[in-house]
């Protein structure tokens, strides 16, 4: 079971985060001989170290789904067709916009920024849903219906929010050669693997001791390798990309605006539209932190994929969970005083 309290090393998850920047930054500025090193552990298009890095990161959330737990979703139609729609049509369009709006002049930015929208948050909503007092059993069965989502649509989501919708709207030189196949390479590498790896891990544990003993025993286990694995992808990527990151500083900046307001916009989209459909408090918790929160860990490890580690799309995604933390504690305390009020 999901603690009702923080844990220290997540309640400052993005002062990490920010460290691990700066840790990178201040070796790749320093020591030139290590990016490149590297940037010289390559196979074909992918860097070896990141790749296992991304794997890693991405098995610890899988193995925590409630995968048994999914049909607890299907108990109310009209409260999924509203997750569905929130997760799956309204938060990439909002990110798409936001992305133009304010990225437009730098399209690799924007690119990553719209990869960011792509994918509903399958670990650390788990941890707000909990905080926040939301319904338990219906996050559990979200996160499993996002996870099996994200394998089956990632693709074609980038594919078409990348290359065709941009077209639409008439912005010249955005759209970019992504072909479907070479997106969902990337999917069932960096989530696919640790997809599959989750659920044998969880249905084995399960089945051999139980639930109670796989969550009291291996969950505590696993869980730290996230952050690790996280902070480590982090600071190897500001690594390699220090002498570009410290021309640039001001990248920060300009990708944390629109991600600040994708997280209020969605946030407050999603209380509404669930107070419309009278849900209860829980679910109203449930619904809005489900749809604010992303997947930063596969957009970070697409981003890569597709554009390279040395790529300005790659350096967007990360920005993502640096934003996103101390945003969702914000709507954590501001759930909980509605409900002390």
């Amino acid at each position: 079971m999901a603690t009702a309290r923080l844990k220290t090393a997540d309640r400052l998850l993005t002062v990490w985060i920010a460290l691990a920047m700066a840790v990178g930054l201040v070796i790749g500025s320093t020591i030139p001989s290590i990016p490149t090193a590297l940037g010289s552990l390559q196979q074909g298009t992918t860097n070896i170290p990141l790749a296992i890095g991304l794997i890693v990161m991405m098995f610890p959330p899988l193995a925590k789904v409630r995968y048994e737990r999914l049909s607890v979703v299907f108990s109310d139609m009209r409260l999924l067709s509203i997750a569905m729609i929130l997760n799956w049509v309204i938060a990439p369009l909002v990110m798409f916009a936001l992305a133009v709006l304010f990225l437009q002049d730098s399209l690799s930015l924007m690119h990553g920024l719209i990869i960011v929208g792509l994918a509903p948050c399958i670990a650390m909503v788990i941890v707000w849903n909990t905080l926040a007092k939301g319904d338990p059993e219906y996050a559990a069965g979200l996160v499993a219906l996002n996870s099996i989502f994200q394998i089956a649509f990632f693709p074609s989501y980038a594919v078409f929010f990348l290359t065709t919708l941009p077209h639409w709207v008439g912005i010249e030189g955005a759209a970019i050669d992504l072909s479907y196949t070479e997106v969902a390479q990337s999917v069932l590498t960096y989530m696919g693997v640790p997809f599959a790896a989750g659920m044998i891990t969880r249905f084995v544990g399960i089945r051999a001791r139980g639930r109670e003993w796989f969550d009291r025993v291996v969950i505590p286990i696993i869980s730290p390798i996230t952050l690790i694995a996280l902070l480590f992808t982090i600071m190897v990527m500001f690594t390699m990309k220090a002498s570009m990151i410290v021309t640039v500083p001001l990248d920060v900046v300009r990708v944390s605006i629109p991600l600040l307001m994708y997280f209020v916009v969605l946030f407050g989209i999603g209380w509404w539209l669930s107070s419309q459909a009278h849900a209860t408090r829980q679910q109203k918790v449930t619904l809005s932190f489900t749809a604010a929160s992303n997947n930063f860990e596969l957009a970070i490890a697409v981003a890569i994929a597709v554009f390279g580690i040395q790529s300005a799309e790659a350096f967007a995604t990360v920005i993502g969970p640096l934003i996103e933390v101390p945003v969702m504690m914000g709507f954590v305390l501001l759930s909980n005083r509605k409900v002390n009020a």
